[in-house]
């Protein structure tokens, strides 16, 4: 809506204010964010698009969870170990 518009406005903030209006949204800086967001996405504008934002946010939680299996299984090795170190009992 903010590109529709922009043309019929001052500043690329009053077209923001407008839409804010026009939606119903409580703030324009709302808008603003939405703008920029689509701006990323699009290509226009530097900066981590969703799409990419998302696949961080999911390795970095893989990332996490292969260092908890780690930590399992060196407990567990560990713990192996010092069982077959110990001498049988009868």
């Amino acid at each position: 809506m903010v590109a529709e518009i922009r043309g019929e406005h001052e500043s690329d903030w009053a077209a923001m204010v407008r839409v804010a209006e026009l939606l119903g949204v409580g703030t324009p800086e709302t808008v603003r964010k939405w703008v920029r967001r689509a701006e990323i996405d699009a290509g226009s504008r530097p900066g981590t698009t969703t799409e990419d934002s998302a696949e961080i946010k999911r390795l970095k939680r893989e990332n996490a969870e292969l260092r908890r299996a780690n930590a399992i299984l060196k407990a567990a090795s560990t713990f192996f170990a010092a069982e077959l170190d110990r001498p049988e009992r009868r």
